[in-house]
């Protein structure tokens, strides 16, 4: 049997967002250890031109719900991107996963040739579902995260490979 859709995106997703969380309560626990201001890290970039810790969790989070909803047909639940905490971007992760979990296989199995159209700003991208998944949401979701993991690392959270891959 061909691997699904479904089988394809949402677990991995889900782990990843899994492991996202509990690299973020490390850092929370290491900002309170070392008392640390916690918004230091949520806003804490790799570089001065790139985002800042809290838009890489929430662009992260976009990809993985966007996947599922446009890959089912469905609504894409709207948040409102103003998360400033590391318990407002445990909420927003933990809603995520909620949406993935009420996504089931049947309505994602089949969209591999799903038309997916995406208005980014002036430019149009159109995919269909497999090439979506594959060319755009996994790599984007797994950037995201891996930054988001690079500025906790680089800011001193004790956290490693490990800690990426959950379990």
């Amino acid at each position: 049997m061909a691997l699904s859709m479904y089988d394809s995106s949402i677990p991995a997703l889900k782990q990843t967002l899994g492991s996202l969380s509990a690299i973020l309560k490390k850092a929370a626990e290491h900002a309170k250890g070392r008392e640390i201001d916690p918004t230091v890290f949520v806003n804490a970039r790799l570089f001065p031109d790139m985002l800042p810790l809290a838009k890489q969790i929430q662009i992260a989070s976009d990809q993985a719900k966007g996947c599922a909803a446009r890959l089912a047909g469905i609504d894409i639940p709207k948040y409102d991107d103003n998360e400033t905490t590391f318990d407002e971007l445990q909420v927003r992760i933990a809603k995520t996963i909620a949406f993935l979990d009420s996504v089931v296989a049947q309505q994602i199995d089949g969209s591999e040739e799903r038309d997916i159209v995406l208005q980014l700003h002036e430019t149009k991208r159109e995919f269909k579902g497999k090439d979506y998944l594959r060319s755009w949401v996994l790599p984007n979701f797994y950037f995201h995260v891996t930054t988001a993991y690079c500025i906790l690392r680089h800011n001193g959270v004790d956290i490693g490979k490990k800690d990426y891959l959950g379990g």
